[in-house]
């Protein structure tokens, strides 16, 4: 189970990228890596498809590494942890604040 999951907000802490946020589109939890919306840009070039009949360069997100990532509550980076509910449902929690992260 990781700590950062799709649509949380996170801050890069490390890299290229150090200091800036974005919005997780996709986790690769095989690779331990997320794909944070315009970050890591990369040009690719394309052969003409159906789909894209044309082709060329295009600019899509390349996978930072989890370790790089750091999840936002209330816009400041904070470390994620987990706790069971009285009913045993288990939720993550900033640990920072003590306040949960899931919507209950």
């Amino acid at each position: 189970m990781y700590r950062i999951k799709k649509n949380d907000m996170v801050k890069i802490i490390a890299g290229n990228y150090k200091g800036k946020t974005g919005k997780v589109l996709a986790i690769y939890p095989d690779k331990d890596k997320a794909i944070v919306d315009s970050i890591n840009l990369i040009k690719r070039h394309t052969k003409p498809t159906q789909d894209n009949p044309k082709g060329g360069i295009i600019e899509k997100e390349a996978p930072i590494h989890l370790s790089n990532l750091a999840l936002l509550h209330n816009n400041e980076p904070t470390k994620v942890g987990y706790k069971t509910l009285k009913d045993g449902k288990k939720v993550r929690y900033a640990k920072s604040t003590g306040e949960t992260l899931d919507s209950l």
